[in-house]
């Protein structure tokens, strides 16, 4: 029997998931969590073979917990179910380590079969993320010269957020944000948020 522990901050996800999983007979889940935090801390007490970790949930996201989980128990097979499938969240989450990546449109059957697979230590991607993988390496992008919180910054600059608003969804104060942007105005060779966010999205560095 493989035991699953099923990640995500939508009950009625973590619900329907239960139900297709234990439909099967060697198939059980045996923990839910709701966040990052939840799922490093009930990991520790149910230790499953296979944890379905959604990418983007309040709090610690799932790649903070991808990396939590494996620094305590490295043979932890991880799983990423998500709706997203842009090249930066496939490349955070294989880089920190995620057995697979699937999104949340796999039948019972492709979700089943990939858990399985995982279990036994082999990677398992959609179609669609195993193209995108590939063509990363076909084509690799320069490094970008942004740090991983600017580019966060800067992502919900491009979403229309405030400084407040930013500093509040990142759990910092207004005065970082603006350092955060100062530092991406320099880098970028802009001098407001509305070059930045273009010049950063036609060279590719949001993702």
């Amino acid at each position: 029997m493989i035991t699953i522990m099923l990640v995500d901050d939508h009950p009625v996800v973590r619900e329907g998931l239960r139900g297709m999983l234990e439909a099967e007979d060697d198939l059980t889940v045996v923990g839910e969590a709701g966040s990052g935090d939840e799922a490093v801390a009930l990991d520790r007490v149910k230790q499953p073979d296979v944890i379905l970790m959604d990418l983007r949930m309040p709090g610690l996201d799932g790649v903070g917990a991808i990396h939590a989980i494996l620094k305590e128990t490295p043979a932890r097979r991880i799983v990423v179910l998500t709706t997203y499938e842009t090249d930066a969240d496939i490349l955070r989450a294989v880089e920190a380590g995620a057995s697979g990546y699937l999104l949340k449109d796999a039948s019972r059957t492709e979700l089943a079969g990939a858990i399985r697979a995982a279990h036994r230590g082999e990677t398992v991607l959609a179609p669609s993320v195993a193209g995108k993988l590939v063509h990363r390496m076909r084509n690799p992008t320069p490094a970008s010269p942004l740090s991983a919180r600017e580019v966060e910054v800067l992502r919900l600059v491009a979403k229309g957020r405030t400084n407040a608003e930013i500093g509040r969804e990142l759990h910092i104060g207004e005065a970082t944000v603006k350092t955060h942007l100062l530092r991406v105005f320099s880098k970028l060779g802009v001098s407001d948020r509305t070059a930045a966010v273009t010049t950063a999205l036609d060279r590719q560095l949001l993702g």
